[in-house]
C-alpha cells in the first residue's frame, strides 16, 4: 500500500488528487429514513439526548457506515450544539425544530454571552470524534461540522425556524451595530468549536450557513461573508491543512461569493447545474454535491443516470459526490444503499463518455 493509499479516499480528493471516482457521502446520512435510527429514537426520544450522549451519538453516526460504507462519516450532532456554551440555551422539539426562548434581541443579551470552553461545555464531543476515528481508521474520513454565524444568529434572533426572517432582517436594517456585535461573538465561538472538533479527531469540517441564501447578494456581503471569513481565518491559522467545506441552501445567487469565503470546497445545492457551478467558481475551487435529494425517491435507473450526469459535469478532479441538501425523511433506505453502491462503481472515464 502506498503512502497516499493510507490516507482516507475523501481526504485524497480534498487535497486535489485525481482519482478514478469521486468520494461519496451524504448530508444527514444518519437519520430518520433509517429503521435503525427510528428504533433508537424510541429509546431516546429527546434529540439532545441522542446527540449529546456520546455512546448514542457514536452509534447513530456509525449506522450509515455499517450499512453503506460511505467515504465520509459525519458526527451526529446539530449546528446549535455549541450555543449553551456561549450562554444561549435551546431545545429541539420533535416535528417543530429548534426553540430558543427568549430569543436574542437586546444589547444586554449579547453582552451576557461568554467565550466557549469546548471541553467544559461540550464534554461529549471529544469521545464521539475520537471513537469515530478509531472505528473507521483510514477507510473513511471523519467529518465535523459547525453552523456559520449568520445562520446561528437567525435561529437565535427568530427563536425558531422562520419563513421570512423578519426579526433578524429587522435588526440588520435598523440596528446593524448590534447584529455585527452578535455575529462577531458567534464567529469567535464557532471558530473555537471547529478547532476543538479538529483537535478531537475531525479530518474535515463543514460550515453550514443554511439560511444565508435568504439574503440578497449585497446583504450577504455585509452580514454573512465577513463572518464566514472570520471563522475560516481563525481555523486556518491553527489548522492550515484541514479542508473546510461551505454549504448554503438556495445558494445560486451567491455562489461566486461563497468561493471568496476562504474554504477549500464549496458544497453546491441542486438549484445550480454542476457544470455551471464549476464554471462560475473557477477551476481551482473544489466542489461537493449536488444531486437533488428528491432523486432518491426515483427509480434506480433514474438515480444511476443522475449520478453519472453529475460526475461527468463535475470533471476529473476536486469533486466530492453528495446531495444538494440532506437525505429527506421517508427516503427509501434501499435507494440510499443503491446510491452508494452505484457511486462507488462510477468510473470518471466512463461517466464522461
Amino acid at each position: 500500500m502506498t503512502e497516499s493509499e493510507q490516507v482516507p479516499y475523501l481526504l485524497r480528493a480534498a487535497k486535489g488528487e485525481v482519482l478514478p471516482r469521486p468520494p461519496v457521502w451524504m448530508m444527514r446520512q444518519a437519520g430518520r429514513y433509517m429503521q435503525a435510527y427510528r428504533d433508537l429514537r424510541e429509546k431516546y426520544p429527546s434529540f439532545r439526548e441522542r446527540s449529546e450522549n456520546a455512546d448514542v451519538a457514536i452509534e447513530i453516526s456509525l449506522q450509515p457506515w455499517h450499512a453503506f460504507q460511505p467515504d465520509g462519516v459525519i458526527m451526529f450532532s446539530d449546528i446549535l450544539t455549541p450555543l449553551p456554551g456561549l450562554g444561549i440555551d435551546f431545545d429541539i422539539v420533535e416535528s417543530k425544530g429548534p426553540i430558543i426562548d427568549p430569543p436574542i434581541r437586546t444589547q444586554a443579551q449579547v453582552e451576557r454571552m461568554h467565550p466557549l470552553d469546548p471541553d467544559a461545555a461540550l464534554p461529549f464531543i471529544r469521545p464521539i470524534l475520537q471513537t469515530l476515528r478509531q472505528e473507521v481508521g483510514n477507510r473513511a474520513a471523519v467529518l465535523g461540522f459547525v453552523g456559520s454565524p449568520w445562520t446561528l444568529a437567525a435561529y437565535a434572533i427568530e427563536g425558531r425556524t422562520s419563513k421570512n426572517y423578519a426579526h433578524i432582517k429587522g435588526m440588520a436594517f435598523s440596528q446593524p451595530d448590534l447584529l455585527h456585535q452578535f455575529l462577531g461573538k458567534l464567529a469567535d465561538g464557532i471558530a473555537d468549536y471547529a478547532c476543538h472538533q479538529i483537535d478531537c479527531g475531525a479530518q474535515v469540517v463543514q460550515l453550514f450557513d443554511s439560511w444565508a441564501g435568504q439574503l440578497s447578494p449585497q446583504d450577504y456581503e455585509t452580514f454573512a461573508l465577513p463572518y464566514q471569513q472570520q471563522v475560516v481565518r481563525r481555523v486556518k491559522s491553527t489548522y492550515p491543512d484541514v479542508p473546510l467545506i461551505l454549504y448554503i441552501s438556495g445558494s445560486a445567487g451567491v455562489l461566486e461569493r461563497m468561493g471568496r469565503s476562504g474554504v477549500d470546497i464549496v458544497s453546491v445545492d441542486w438549484t445550480v447545474d454542476m457544470a455551471e457551478a464549476r464554471q462560475r467558481l473557477g477551476a481551482e475551487m473544489m466542489v461537493q454535491g449536488n444531486i437533488d435529494p428528491g432523486v432518491l425517491f426515483g427509480s434506480k435507473d433514474f438515480i444511476r443516470d443522475r449520478i453519472y450526469d453529475t460526475v461527468r459535469k463535475a470533471g476529473e478532479r476536486g469533486h466530492i459526490l453528495n446531495l444538494g441538501h440532506g437525505v429527506l425523511p421517508g427516503t427509501p433506505e434501499e435507494n440510499v444503499a443503491f446510491f452508494f453502491e452505484t457511486a462507488k462503481q462510477v468510473n470518471r472515464l466512463a461517466a464522461s463518455v
